[in-house]
């Protein structure tokens, strides 16, 4: 984007998570988390893929960096796996853990990469899981006890961190729909983790004010949302989804509040007659963080349990490989969004990227991936108009480095700039990484 100007200090890099890339996730002292678990359970994952090896990013994190100062990026966001730290989530903690982290973070900083830690990206320790995972109200104690731990390791080279990432994947994926980890189906136990999850962000957020020193935010998952068609149901299909989706988590952090939609959304499955903790989870925040992909295009479907609302794939525009959208005006509108709603916060996008199959891999040097190519020009561009209507954006994460273990879909989708071979985890940069 030589032809466009961004703000002076704006951040430019790439994003991965722990158990998506790192790959060996019992070494040298590691506990399983519930993500190991998971995708060793039959039919969970696509193809019976499992994180095992991953991108083997556990070992090969200095090639991998080595990438990232080649291809210009100022900035690298990563997730910490709790169990790696923890093996039991609480407790005793695994100096192994910790050393690894640290020579990460001194890695990136050698480089001139500016490290930006997510402390949870969805791998909760099985043993947490055991007691409850995010049902048990005590897990936002252990979850800031955990954050003190890494706070106190690494907060002197660290300059931002993020509590939770996408915390309405883990209560819609991982406890109303199943689809994740730990693959609940129960509406009352979705909005109790969503609640319990938000208290551990408050917490964390509160132990970082009490010890660290650079800045803390949140990261959220945002798509904004329209009606299928002209019709009053599908009208209001679109607002139960926009409560349930953007409004649920960016209320309870910035205004202590649930939307008021909430709990008629939830009817008898809401679980709080009274909330009188919700304050806990309204801590000052330095930035925020946001991820987009797509728009919701919404339409009335009763089958489906609280939100009431599916979604539907709208014709005439381009689709990524797993049929996403690609509509990169609505990073505009989700960004514009979120500070005429909730005020002039420090914005970053944390992840955005596409899913495509690139050009022949054999023996290329670079791989070509237009597509990809195209999205993010388009999407960058969206945000420069955000800047030019006065929205506070400081940063661009592109999702993801590498073409990684994509969760439940395992690793048939790619979103790296980087091809990441399966067999001999040989990286060829795409032609996307130099955009």
């Amino acid at each position: 984007m030589a032809d466009t100007i961004f703000p002076e200090g704006f951040l430019w890099g790439a994003a991965t998570s722990a158990f998506q890339v790192e790959g060996h996730p019992l070494a040298d002292g590691a506990g399983p988390s519930n993500w190991y678990r998971f995708t060793h359970t039959p039919d969970r994952i696509r193809n019976g893929d499992t994180a095992d090896i991953a991108c083997d990013h556990y070992h090969r994190y200095p090639e991998d960096i080595g990438h990232m100062r080649a291809l210009g990026l100022n900035s690298y966001r990563f997730s910490i796996s709790w169990s790696r730290v923890m093996p039991e989530g609480r407790g005793a903690v695994n100096p192994a853990g910790i050393d690894h982290y640290s020579r990460v973070v001194d890695a990136l900083l050698a480089a001139g990469i500016q490290p930006n830690v997510t402390l949870f990206h969805w791998d909760l320790p099985a043993a947490l899981e055991d007691d409850g995972g995010w049902l048990n109200p005590e897990l936002p104690k252990y979850f800031a006890d955990y954050a003190r731990t890494v706070f106190d390791a690494l907060d002197d080279r660290v300059p931002m961190w993020a509590t939770l990432n996408e915390p309405w994947v883990v209560m819609d994926g991982g406890y109303m729909h199943g689809v994740h980890a730990p693959g609940r189906t129960n509406p009352r136990e979705a909005a109790l983790a969503a609640h319990h999850l938000m208290l551990g962000h408050g917490a964390a957020v509160q132990t970082y004010r009490a010890h660290g020193r650079h800045k803390i935010g949140l990261v959220v998952n945002l798509e904004p949302k329209d009606p299928a068609s002209p019709t009053i149901e599908d009208a209001q299909a679109a607002q139960r989804s926009d409560a349930y989706m953007n409004r649920y988590f960016l209320d309870l952090a910035l205004r202590g509040r649930y939307p008021e939609a909430l709990p008629r959304l939830y009817g008898e499955a809401w679980p709080f007659e009274a909330s009188e903790d919700m304050s806990r989870a309204n801590q000052p925040l330095d930035f925020l963080g946001v991820n987009y992909y797509k728009r919701g295009v919404m339409m009335r479907d009763d089958s489906r349990p609280v939100e009431r609302a599916s979604s539907v794939d709208p014709p005439g525009r381009e689709k990524t490989s797993l049929n996403w959208e690609v509509f990169p005006e609505q990073l505009t509108r989700t960004l514009l969004w979120v500070r005429d709603t909730y005020g002039d916060l420090p914005l970053y996008v944390t992840e955005n990227g596409a899913a495509y199959e690139e050009g022949p891999h054999a023996n290329a040097d670079i791989l070509e991936d237009p597509a990809r190519v195209n999205y993010l020009r388009g999407h960058l561009l969206a945000v420069r108009e955000a800047i030019a209507q006065g929205v506070d954006v400081r940063g661009y994460y592109a999702w993801s480095l590498l073409d990684n273990f994509e969760w439940a879909a395992g690793f048939a989708p790619h979103f790296g700039l980087i091809h990441v071979d399966g067999v001999d985890q040989r990286r060829t940069l795409k032609r996307s990484a130099l955009v």
